[in-house]
């Protein structure tokens, strides 16, 4: 039998752009004015493949002195033989932050690049279990006024059909508790009955002071409370969970398959969370599922929808993926193929290899900040 000759990654381009938000944006913890983009694209065989994270620029010239070294030369079909070697390069770096992040931007492009080798989507590649996905709207930031809040809801609950939305609490690090519950009771009286209400304090609450508020929000009818407490109280966490009916949900600050088997093994939520982006990418981000399934447990894909649609099509125990406001415009702003919501659900394109994404560069060379 001869040899199948497979192509070789041969370069690797890095570009960084940052896109302002429309107005300074806040959560319970800290207020930003702008997202920015890390964009790898690997070549190889003729073909590029797109691939991304939300960090800071410092990824990029992460790629650019020690990741690309790891990955250059190898068989583009091999991403799980790139991504280990990424991962023992940056060993004295250590692994959580910035090295994660950006050998995610590397590892969703070679997963494209590997999917559009062969023609196919990427879903298909990955092993596709569902045909789509369901999601929740997210925003709902502290410095909305009450008006951009229910216009925003209603535009995800009744103009795009979103059965589920969510919003910032937790509001000036939880020194605000009854400003917390009065938009609780005005996103319900927003969405009506009918559409799921989340909260999330990105830990802005202390322990018991999370305990009450629960309780305070289960007579509003909220069905998921992420990140009462910092996620790294796992303890605090499942103490939380055990005195209330709503979901407890974190896990989006994970850089590592040890960090979620921690969060999982000590009974601290529900719903795990994972962000392809922060979490080394798509190769690690299956893996935490499987342990999250270990675990009797379902997985939420943190923001990032682009970033997490044919991934999560590619595992049985998906709940749901985050249609956060701010990356749903910023992904519009950049690139092609980004997908809307039809029934309160994301499905593929299957007509679009990869993720069926393609950089827009006259329309990103704005926001062009590097490469």
């Amino acid at each position: 039998m001869e040899d199948i000759l497979l192509p070789d990654i041969e370069k690797i381009d890095v570009s960084v752009y940052t896109v302002p938000t429309q107005e300074a944006e806040s959560d319970g913890t800290l207020t930003w004015s702008a997202t920015t983009v890390v964009v790898a694209e690997p070549c190889a065989g003729g073909k590029t493949g797109l691939g991304f994270s939300y960090a800071t620029g410092a990824c990029a010239r992460l790629i650019e002195d020690v990741l690309k070294g790891a990955v250059l030369g190898q068989d583009a079909m091999d991403v799980g033989r790139c991504w280990s070697a990424m991962v023992r390069s940056i060993r004295n770096m250590g692994r959580p932050g910035v090295a994660s992040m950006a050998i995610a931007a590397v590892d969703t492009a070679l997963w494209d690049l590997k999917a559009k080798l062969v023609d196919l989507p990427l879903a298909k590649v990955l092993g596709q279990v569902h045909d789509e996905v369901a999601v929740y709207g997210s925003g709902g930031f502290t410095s909305l006024t009450d008006d951009q809040m229910v216009e925003q809801l209603g535009g995800w609950a009744y103009g795009q059909g979103i059965p589920r939305v969510k919003i910032k609490v937790g509001q000036s690090w939880g020194s605000r508790p009854d400003r917390d519950l009065e938009r609780a009771q005005l996103a319900r009286t927003t969405i009506g009955e009918d559409v799921e209400l989340f909260v999330d304090a990105n830990g802005g609450y202390v322990p018991k002071q999370a305990v009450r508020m629960a309780h305070a929000f289960e007579e509003v009818g909220v069905t998921w409370f992420e990140e009462p407490v910092s996620s790294d109280h796992l303890a605090a966490l499942a103490e939380i969970r055990s005195q209330t009916t709503i979901d407890v949900a974190a896990g989006e600050y994970g850089y590592d398959l040890f960090y979620f088997q921690a969060m999982c093994a000590a009974g601290a939520v529900d719903c795990l969370q994972a962000d392809v982006s922060r979490c080394a990418g798509i190769t690690e981000w299956m893996r935490v599922a499987a342990v999250a399934e270990a675990h009797g447990l379902q997985i939420s894909g943190h923001c990032a929808p682009a970033l997490h649609l044919h991934p999560a099509c590619a595992i049985d125990n998906i709940r749901h993926l985050e249609y956060f406001a701010d990356h749903v415009r910023v992904d519009r702003i950049l690139f092609d193929g980004v997908i809307d919501p039809v029934g309160g659900a994301l499905r593929p394109d299957a007509s679009r290899p990869g993720m069926g994404l393609d950089l827009k560069r006259a329309d990103a060379a704005a926001y062009l900040v590097a490469g």
